[in-house]
């Protein structure tokens, strides 16, 4: 038998440990035979427990790949993108109607909330198992002090990241090793504190130097400083954020450098965004990335699909040339081949108007440039129709949204996923895979020092030193040549806005929301003219104003072709708990948030963690 321990050890913990679960099947309750891969028979040296370890990375790697991303889940709960899907009923476009604990909250054409759940815990499980076997290993202490920490930086992940989607959730931090149906919710600072504890841990032996794909110092002090802020700790928020910033080998990539430096139309950002530069030596902005490269055995089947998920439907038959005619062609190879260059989009994660246009105001900006080709429009394109090369005049020029006579050119009226601007240089990813373009194997970001930056400024501005929060602020603006922002022009909003032209397809932009509305909502600090509390907080919070103000698709109900409209309540600010999950603990409570069905049935959660 071939030995894969990295490949297949995550699932066989997936059958072998019983925890929660959200399927209402007992199935899985069924005694299975141990395979070769069983922890019994893996966690008993140090290799074993670094594929373990590689199975935490391999978990946490799919949210930015394959069709309907995860990652898009995050953006459409935010004020940078909506749902673009406009062809059938079902995707995340009506929050109110749709978004509740029985729908569909696993699917790659409605939402991922439901993979989440699933798949954090899953981590969480993976994590458990390293952290509870590891005492009764027989290899050198400090190897396992380093595995230990680099368990409890995964562990500390997949919590963070669930307490700010869905608030209190139970919390078991041990390894189960028989059916537990009696699970309780814990509340979500108490297991902030834990995993904060965990991470000062883990800062202290964990190294600063390792693979690119692996955990390092690094990548701990950066999640060490999201908690901190969290908990309203602004000043080891700062502390720990300094340590990476002022360890020398981390810097902000600001000269050209990699496979493509020789480009002269191109420029840093280009560089900082390729595939084959993300995680070369040569990149010191780097923190933690997830692996995938093509030909590897454990590559993602269908790649990271960015093209195809966040560039506009170019290639639709609905768009027309001046004279009327369908001028785009889906194909590749042609002519004028848009597919090749720009990709094969759908426009499932369309940007909205704050992203694609409103947060541009500085025409320096490199991240925003459409004379290297980092941005692109819509009227940079061609009609490339090969069919109309010989009848009409417009073929091989550039599109236009409307003729002389005001006519819309879009047959079906279906702007919200035809037409949008998208950072190409973010998402194009040559594809190893299909013709035409839709995004093919590539590494990709999950923390680097310009978001360190961010939350510095984030971590000042708190603390009410808007001339610090500048600094860090302006480290990130003048790398893509802005003009800086003097002290008086920072505040949460300019911070936000900062991080959504840097981070666009990056970060988890609904989880950094919440975790900043619950911040409002610990301090009472006022923000625009109001004040936020815990009490009433799936009625009234930042979040939901956040996206009132910026995201006009939710703010008018927009309706797409269809008729759907596009809205969302304060209450989404924390997501539905699956029911599924609720019914399979029939012996405890997991408690429903509030707005949703179900909720009526809580208990107080617990405020300490299960032991």
């Amino acid at each position: 038998m071939k030995k894969n321990n990295n490949k297949n050890f995550g699932g066989v913990l997936i059958i072998l440990i019983l925890t929660l679960t959200v399927s209402c099947s007992k199935s899985w309750l069924e005694p299975k035979p141990l395979s070769f891969f069983s922890p019994e028979n893996t966690l008993i040296d140090e290799s074993g427990f670094k594929a373990a370890l590689a199975s935490c990375a391999n978990n946490l790697r799919p949210e930015w790949y394959q069709d309907g991303a995860p990652t898009i889940t995050e953006h459409i709960f935010s004020e940078v993108a909506v749902e673009g899907t406009t062809d059938k009923f079902g995707p995340a476009v009506n929050m109110n109607q749709l978004i509740t604990p029985d729908a569909n909250l696993n699917s790659a054409d409605f939402n991922r909330i439901g993979w989440y759940w699933e798949n954090f815990y899953i981590g969480i499980r993976l994590a458990n198992t390293i952290v509870s076997r590891l005492p009764d290993a027989e290899f050198n202490q400090a190897a396992k002090d380093v595995i230990k920490g680099k368990a409890f930086f995964y562990r500390a992940y997949y919590y963070y990241r669930l307490v700010h989607q869905f608030g209190d959730i139970p919390a078991p931090f041990k390894e189960l090793q028989e059916p537990k149906l009696d699970f309780y919710s814990v509340e979500r600072e108490v297991i902030l504190d834990r995993i904060k504890k965990e991470l000062d841990t883990a800062a202290a032996v964990v190294p600063w130097v390792q693979d690119k794909g692996d955990v390092n110092k690094a990548a701990v002090l950066h999640l060490l400083t999201k908690v901190c802020l969290s908990l309203g700790l602004f000043d080891e928020a700062i502390a720990a954020a300094n340590q990476i910033i002022s360890n020398s080998s981390y810097k902000l990539m600001v000269s050209r450098f990699g496979a493509e430096a020789n480009l002269q139309n191109k420029n840093v950002i280009w560089d900082l965004h390729r595939p084959q530069n993300k995680a070369i030596s040569a990149n010191t902005e780097v923190l933690f990335l997830v692996t995938d490269r093509y030909g590897d055995q454990n590559a993602v089947v269908n790649g990271t699909t960015s093209m195809r998920q966040a560039v506009p439907f170019f290639s639709a038959n609905t768009i027309l040339t001046p004279d009327g005619k369908v001028g785009m062609s889906p194909n590749f190879g042609v002519e004028f081949d848009m597919t090749t260059f720009y990709g094969r989009g759908i426009g499932r994660c369309r940007g909205t108007g704050y992203s694609t246009r409103d947060i541009w105001t500085d025409p320096a900006d490199l991240r925003h440039d459409t004379t290297s080709g980092n941005w692109m429009e819509m009227n940079m394109l061609v009609y490339n129709n090969p069919s109309i090369k010989t009848t009409s005049p417009y073929y091989g020029k550039r599109l236009q949204l409307f003729n002389s006579s005001g006519t819309l050119l879009v047959s079906s009226g279906d702007t919200i996923r035809t037409w949008f601007g998208w950072p190409h240089y973010k998402l194009y990813v040559p594809d190893q895979i299909r013709t035409p373009y839709q995004g093919g194997n590539s590494d990709w970001y999950v923390y680097r020092l310009a978001e360190t930056y961010l939350l510095r400024a984030e971590a000042y501005w708190w603390k009410g030193d808007a001339a610090k929060a500048a600094d860090d602020v302006n480290a990130v603006r003048t790398r893509a040549k802005c003009a800086p922002f003097t002290a008086a022009q920072v505040d949460l909003g300019t911070i936000l806005d900062e991080r959504a032209r840097e981070l666009y397809y990056e970060e988890t932009r609904k989880t950094e929301l919440t975790r900043i509305a619950y911040i409002f909502a610990k301090t009472g600090k006022s923000f625009n003219g109001k004040t936020y509390n815990k009490e009433n907080f799936h009625t009234a919070n930042f979040w939901y104003d956040r996206l009132m103000d910026k995201n006009i698709f939710y703010k008018q109900n927009v309706k797409n072709v269809r008729g759907d409209a596009y809205t969302i309540s304060p209450y989404h600010v924390l997501w539905p708990v699956p029911r599924s999950a609720i019914l399979a603990n029939p012996n405890g409570v997991i408690n429903q948030n509030k707005g949703y069905s179900g909720s009526e049935f809580n208990v107080p959660p617990l405020t300490e963690i299960p032991e």
